[in-house]
């Protein structure tokens, strides 16, 4: 059982920055993909917002491209979101997640506010 706990969420300005840093159970390297996710309020699904795979090839939902950044260290076994320019749309439970073959895991998510 991979565990992820997420880290870095609360409360900023729209035009602020925070980093959200997923810190894994197991070398990161395991996982053919790890990406972050977010739900909004009042959203039932989950959007997809970065994902970095074991090969490193990097994609962004486009509201976030060029904001934010994916990155990975695999000597701390942690994935971490950058996320600068903060608009209120950004407000979320932010989740991390990694999959392979297999099951895949998720975190228990970390709260995003972005005031206006």
């Amino acid at each position: 059982q991979v565990q992820l706990v997420e880290s870095g969420g609360g409360l900023v300005q729209a035009g602020g920055s925070l980093r959200l840093s997923c810190a894994a159970s197991e070398r990161i390297f395991s996982f053919n993909t790890m990406d972050w996710y977010r739900q909004a309020p009042g959203k039932q699904q989950r959007e997809l917002v970065a994902r970095i795979t074991s090969g490193g090839s990097i994609n962004y939902a486009d509201g976030v491209k060029r904001r934010f950044s994916i990155s990975r260290d695999s000597a701390k076994m942690t994935l971490d979101l950058q996320m600068n320019s903060l608009k209120p749309e950004d407000t979320a439970v932010y989740y991390c997640h990694v999959g392979r073959s297999g099951p895949d895991y998720w975190g228990q998510g970390t709260q995003v506010t972005v005031s206006s």
